[in-house]
């Protein structure tokens, strides 16, 4: 007859983390539900497993072969269950920065369901500081790598930045080219004046009072406000490659910053066909030539 299984569940997290608190916590469970299940499963066996003591709970000499046993095979189960949901598994969640999905994720994303109809993708919003461990998704599209181990990290393209305006602004304000133009235009920032900071010292202009003009905490919110008229934007050109193609942008200058900055392409490094074959398609809709 085997004893309870969630009680030996219990024990075996007790056990490894010598601690009923720390158990509590992993499994997600009160410190007097790891107790009475503890509890439990020593009235089942008729001896304690636990050392109970004024620091805390030791592990008793007699339970050490069964807690060594139970490791393994919650171990073997947990990698087998693993394998099986990546064997089986149809549905994919894809993180994605706004600005990407935006712009190229979700425009072409209908090319890859009609091509891969037994596919399902969730896409959600992903925060530039995060990394794909912290996302619990599949595949996570963002600016910088991700060097975690148990990581594939495929660069995209480049984040460089340069400034550009709409034919709009531009018929409204007069050519603008030269440096000296460009600073001297209506300024707009994406989340802080440092990057046009950045620009002027490139540009060797002297910054002479501090820097003027709406600053937006999205970059989407920055490139609807260039392409509405509002001013000159330093943008990521390869982001905003459609834009520029269409004409809704122009790029008034070769000076550039941010040239060191790029965005990646990550998901685990064992993958299940699914994620593959999402990453591959995604590679070949940001560099068609490549792909």
């Amino acid at each position: 007859m085997m004893p309870p299984l969630g009680a030996l569940r219990v024990f075996e997290a007790a056990a490894r983390l010598a601690s009923f608190s720390r158990a509590a916590d992993e499994l997600h469970v009160t410190h007097a539900a790891v107790s009475h299940q503890i509890r439990q499963l020593e009235e089942w066996f008729g001896r304690p497993l636990f050392l109970r003591e004024k620091r805390g709970v030791r592990l008793a000499p007699e339970a050490e072969r069964l807690a060594e046993i139970l490791s393994a095979s919650f171990e073997r189960v947990s990698a087998e269950a693993e394998a099986l949901k990546q064997r089986t598994k149809s549905e994919i969640t894809v993180a994605c920065i706004p600005s990407i999905a935006t712009r190229w994720l979700i425009p072409a994303l209908g090319d890859f369901l009609a091509a891969n109809a037994d596919i399902t993708v969730k896409v959600v919003y992903a925060m530039a500081a995060q990394r794909l461990r912290e996302t619990g998704c599949d595949v996570l599209i963002t600016l910088g790598a991700d060097t975690s181990d148990g990581v594939a990290c495929e660069r995209l393209f480049s984040r460089v930045n340069r400034p550009v305006a709409s034919p709009r602004y531009l018929e409204r304000k007069g050519s603008i080219s030269t440096p000296d133009e460009i600073a001297a235009a209506d300024l707009l920032h994406d989340e802080t004046t440092r990057h046009w900071q950045h620009w002027l010292t490139k540009a060797e202009l002297s910054l002479c009072q501090p820097l003027s003009g709406p600053v937006f905490q999205d970059f989407n919110l920055l490139a609807t406000a260039a392409i509405a008229g509002h001013g000159v934007a330093l943008c990521p050109v390869e982001v905003c490659r459609r834009e520029i193609e269409n004409g809704d942008l122009i790029v008034l200058s070769d000076i550039a910053v941010l040239e060191d900055e790029s965005y990646f392409l990550i998901s685990k490094i064992s993958r299940q066909k699914a994620v593959s074959a999402f990453c591959a398609w995604f590679k070949a809709v940001v560099n068609p030539v490549a792909g």
